[in-house]
Order: C-alpha cells, then sequence, then structure tokens
C-alpha cells in the first residue's frame, strides 16, 4: 500500500493562511471511483475565490488511513482557516446555501416538469399554427404535461403506487387500479395530443379514460388535503418526490377531467 503523509488540523491551519483564501480539500480519486462530491466541493471552494490545496486519495488504503486519522467516516473534508468544515453539505451550509431536508417540501420537480412542457407547447404552437393561438397552446400544454408526468410515475410504478394508496379513495378499495393509473393517463394524454382539434370519433377511447381517472383523482385529493387536513406527500411526480399533496395534484387531475370534458364537446360539436 502506498504511504500517504496525512495532515493534522494544524497542517491544514498553515495551509489555509496566505495572501490568498486558501482550503485543503480531501477527496477520493481512485482508479475506480472518482468521488462527485469531491469535484463538487472543488468547483464550490474555487467559485468562492479560494486557491485549493487538492489532495487525492488514490486508493482504499489512503481513503481508510485518513478517515481513521481524522475520525471521519466519508470524504471529502474540506478545512479552512484550520477548521474543519466537513463534506460537500456542510461546505454548502458553511457558505449560507439552503440546504434541503431528507422529507422537506420542494416544488423543483414541478417547476421543471412544468417549464418543460410549456416551452414544447409553445414551440409547437410556433411551428404549426398562424398566429398565437392562447387556447391551442394551453390545450397542447396540459396534454404534453400529463404525458410527462405519467413518465415520472412509470420509472418506478411501485414507489409511485406506496404513495397514491395513502389518498386514493379508488386504489384502497382495489389496489391493481393504482398500477393501471400511469398507463391510462399516459394513454388519455397522448391521445389527447394525437387529436387536439379534432372531431373523431376515436375521442370516444381517449376522453373517458381522463375523466374517469380526473374525476376519482380529484375527489380522493380534495377529500384528503381540503376536507381532513393531512399532510401527504403527492405521488403526481412519482413516488419518491416531496411534493406536498394539494393543488398541485388537485390541478393535475381537474385538467384530466376538464381535457376528456372537452375532447367529448368537440365531438359532439362535429357531429
Amino acid at each position: 500500500m502506498t504511504d500517504i503523509q496525512i495532515d493534522g488540523p494544524s497542517t491544514a491551519r498553515d495551509k489555509s493562511h496566505g495572501k490568498n483564501k486558501t482550503a485543503s480539500l480531501y477527496r477520493m480519486a481512485m482508479p475506480g471511483h472518482l468521488c462527485p462530491f469531491g469535484l463538487k466541493s472543488k468547483a464550490l471552494l474555487e467559485r468562492k475565490g479560494y486557491e485549493v490545496d487538492d489532495n487525492l486519495l488514490t486508493t482504499r488504503g489512503e481513503v481508510d488511513a485518513y478517515m481513521d486519522a481524522h475520525g471521519v467516516e466519508t470524504t471529502p473534508q474540506t478545512f479552512i482557516g484550520g477548521e474543519r468544515i466537513g463534506g460537500f453539505t456542510d461546505l454548502k451550509k458553511h457558505f449560507g446555501y439552503r440546504v434541503l431536508g431528507k422529507d422537506e417540501t420542494t416544488y423543483v420537480p414541478i417547476i421543471a416538469i412544468f417549464g418543460s412542457t410549456l416551452l414544447m407547447a409553445l414551440a409547437i404552437v410556433l411551428n404549426l399554427y398562424d398566429g398565437f393561438p392562447v387556447l391551442t397552446l394551453l390545450k397542447w400544454f396540459f396534454a404534453i404535461s400529463m404525458v410527462a408526468l405519467a413518465i415520472q410515475k412509470l420509472q418506478d410504478v411501485g414507489g409511485f403506487v406506496n404513495g397514491f394508496l395513502g389518498y386514493d379513495l379508488l386504489a384502497r378499495k382495489y389496489v391493481p387500479y393504482g398500477y393501471i393509473y400511469p398507463f391510462a393517463e399516459l394513454w388519455a394524454g397522448v391521445g389527447m395530443m394525437a387529436l387536439i382539434g379534432t372531431g373523431s370519433a376515436l375521442i370516444w377511447l381517449v376522453a373517458p379514460a381522463g375523466i374517469f381517472i380526473g374525476s376519482i383523482g380529484a375527489v380522493s385529493v380534495i377529500k384528503a388535503a381540503y376536507v381532513e387536513k393531512r399532510d401527504l406527500k403527492c405521488a403526481c411526480v412519482g413516488g419518491g418526490s416531496n411534493v406536498r399533496l394539494g393543488f398541485i395534484s388537485l390541478t393535475e387531475n381537474l385538467v384530466m377531467f376538464g381535457m376528456g370534458i372537452w375532447m367529448l364537446g368537440v365531438w359532439f360539436v362535429g357531429t
């Protein structure tokens, strides 16, 4: 095993003083594994104007020796001014960044999905339609969003069902419905994309699915979040999200219901 010099706190302190701001970083960089958090720590320190004394731990033995010497359980480890800051999360906190807790509510997945689907709908409308038909833009936005949300659920159907069973009224009575739901949402979303602006009888293969799952979902969310006021995680973007059950999930279901009703209206007008 290659010997490595383990710097104690006093050595780290010496390296962290000087004319320029400096920091000592110890990170794992083995042939089979380059620690991403070590790279993130280095990049954050440099972004904050620090000259980084970058110490690479290139073997399992070096990593174990370093952790034993400093009484830590993980790498990377950062020292600033002789003080051990810790890993990447600790470094972010040191610089004043807000770090979300494991179970803390976040709406980042929702913003990412709806922001992307809105841009996609805008691109379609600008390329395929004359002028700027706002109602058509909304139809495309809703349909694409349904597909995107279905994809999120289909990545881990079992995880989705675990969260879905917490509040959906039909899934609690008939568990297989929870497994059917993501496929039904995908079916309704893709069908609506294919039939926007048409009066085809094929609408009858699509619209009822959106009306059915949308109405049941809306009633379930209203009961759980607004009547019973239960603090639950929403399964709308998959089973592993920290999105709170409430307005977002209710809107998703009302949109599916409304799009189904709209499609049937188009068919009746066309006939």
